[in-house]
């Protein structure tokens, strides 16, 4: 994936993943490239592969019914086929570097995502997060059980 796709809290998103287990955000990380509301949505494969069974959110989201045992089990297994940072402060450090000044394949990107997500709107700040949703425009869904 090229830097600078996203917004720079989105990326700050991934480094709370290398916390702990027992401090990370409880919520899952949704991949940015599908609606958050849309039946096809699923999880990010790089922070799944990534981090897999030291993540505290699949757990959560098993343990409140949001998931089934068999998604539990593909996340926490998941391997990619291609290579993925280390760490969450890495695909962060990574994502935010060319913020500013996206190169060409990171414009092309930009602009995919654009035309396929409809609940996305250039140029308008998102909407104040509520303790479901923490963030609309990017369509990741992170359900707090504490409402917090």
């Amino acid at each position: 994936m090229p830097s600078g796709i996203w917004a720079h809290e989105e990326y700050a998103k991934l480094i709370r993943y290398d916390d702990p287990t027992g401090v990370q955000p409880s919520g899952l990380f949704q991949c940015h490239q599908t609606d958050g509301g849309s039946a096809a949505r699923r999880v990010c494969a790089g922070w799944a592969g990534c981090h897999g069974p030291e993540l505290l959110a699949p757990r959560t989201a098993l343990a409140f019914g949001r998931i089934d045992a068999d998604t539990f089990a593909e996340i926490v297994n998941y391997q990619s086929p291609v290579p993925l940072f280390d760490s969450g402060m890495q695909a962060a450090q990574h994502g935010q570097a060319n913020i500013t000044r996206p190169d060409d394949n990171a414009q092309r990107q930009i602009d995919k995502i654009t035309r396929t997500r409809g609940d996305l709107t250039p140029g308008v700040p998102p909407p104040a997060p509520t303790p479901a949703t923490r963030s609309e425009t990017t369509g990741r869904r992170d359900v707090d059980p504490a409402g917090a």
